[in-house]
């Protein structure tokens, strides 16, 4: 048994997103603007009735989960697991600081390889954990259940690469999320791969 549906929402925006700033697994807050597009996408997944809300641990994915429990009386949990992919020392660095300080690494990076020598996690290695919180969180759960995922940007479009199936270190076909969008699966009963994708980058004003 598992969820009927499963959200995937990122969190809402952030001085580093606003700036475009590399945030990895910084713990950074939501601004101003992030703290407006939590409340009103809040409002707009509140109508879907989810049962049970998880989120990454990091603040920016909390407090947006945060925003939409309030509204139906639920008290989300937090998974360590759905933290963003770590890019190591490019942590908190533009892609012009990135580029200028490791070219060789920086273009790799761009072509979709693996940038070595910066401590960063793998796509596979991120996809693996975050594909595994969500299918736990949604295990016991029924068809007529909503689950609510709150993560963040890479960590959702590897995951849900490994979700469908696919190997996130090889395939690329998904676009980032845009701050406070989210994406929705439902169990592929009886085929494979286990999810298929519904939705892709909905949002409030959608």
């Amino acid at each position: 048994m598992t969820a009927g549906t499963v959200i995937l929402w990122r969190h809402g925006q952030t001085e580093y997103n606003a700036s475009g700033r590399l945030q990895g697994q910084s713990d950074i807050a939501l601004n101003a603007t992030g703290r407006r597009q939590a409340a009103r996408a809040a409002e707009v997944l509140a109508t879907l009735e989810p049962t049970r809300i998880v989120s990454s641990d990091l603040v920016r994915a909390s407090d947006t989960a945060r925003a939409l429990g309030g509204l139906l009386g639920l008290e989300p949990t937090t998974d360590v697991r759905l933290r963003e992919r770590s890019f190591g020392v490019w942590e908190g660095l533009t892609h012009a600081e990135i580029e200028g300080g490791w070219p060789e690494a920086y273009a790799a990076w761009r072509r979709g390889h693996e940038p070595r020598g910066i401590e960063a996690e793998g796509r596979a290695a991120c996809g693996a954990r975050v594909a595994e919180a969500v299918e736990e969180a949604a295990a016991d759960l029924g068809r007529e259940d909503v689950l609510v995922v709150v993560a963040h940007g890479a960590a959702i479009t590897c995951g849900q690469t490994v979700l469908l199936g696919l190997e996130p270190g090889e395939w690329f076909g998904l676009v980032g999320l845009e701050n406070c969008r989210w994406t929705s699966m439902h169990p592929n009963r009886g085929r494979a791969p286990a999810w298929r994708m519904a939705g892709y980058n909905v949002g409030a004003g959608d």
